[in-house]
């Protein structure tokens, strides 16, 4: 088995995007980095009315609404569409619907071969991240920090507090590495 998409979910300011960034120079092949920044990024404005569809709260809080997860769902279908077609992914995001956005694109993904990656960090360093990029709402990171965690299934996780981009990447690619491996040896040798 050859993984075809890499699902790093994380909180807001875990590190993601700087993993996902060094994964891309890591592995071989091209693979593309597309999170639920850029389907935020991409959404018409209306998109973030209260109570429909993703209400960013001003103590940090994230909410979505039937509307957002609509849209959402279309996006997972557009993302696994690429992979279907032979692309590799990086996907970057942060399960704020919990375990039902877990279930979500495992149904969109269905059939490609996917490694599920948690990216932790702890609250507090998450958080000064946050305020040392000052373009998040204070409070994002650290309400988000174990809560996108709770009753997800991963292959594996990694700490981004711990080591830089290129290192926690050059783990990932093991990781993948012993994935694979395991996936293709024989049930006695599992």
């Amino acid at each position: 088995m050859t993984c075809q998409v890499i699902v790093l979910n994380g909180g807001s300011s875990s590190g993601k995007s700087t993993l996902a960034k060094a994964l891309q120079v890591e592995l071989a092949g091209y693979w593309l980095r597309l999170g639920v920044d850029t389907l935020i990024e991409a959404a018409p404005p209306r998109l973030f009315a209260v109570g429909d569809g993703l209400d960013l709260g001003s103590d940090g809080s994230v909410t979505p609404g039937p509307a957002f997860a609509a849209v959402e769902d279309q996006w997972m279908q557009g993302v696994a569409a690429v992979a279907a077609a032979g692309g590799r992914v990086i996907v970057e995001d942060n399960f704020v619907s919990g375990p039902d956005a877990q279930r979500r694109w495992r149904e969109a993904l269905a059939g490609v071969p996917t490694a599920w990656v948690g990216v932790r960090c702890p609250a507090v360093v998450a958080a000064e991240r946050e305020r040392a990029r000052g373009d998040r709402v204070e409070g994002m990171a650290a309400r988000q920090a174990e809560a996108v965690h709770r009753g997800i299934d991963y292959d594996f996780e990694v700490d981004t507090s711990v080591a830089d981009g290129s290192t926690m990447a050059a783990s990932v690619r093991e990781r993948l590495r012993l994935l694979a491996h395991h996936a293709g040896a024989r049930p006695e040798e599992r």
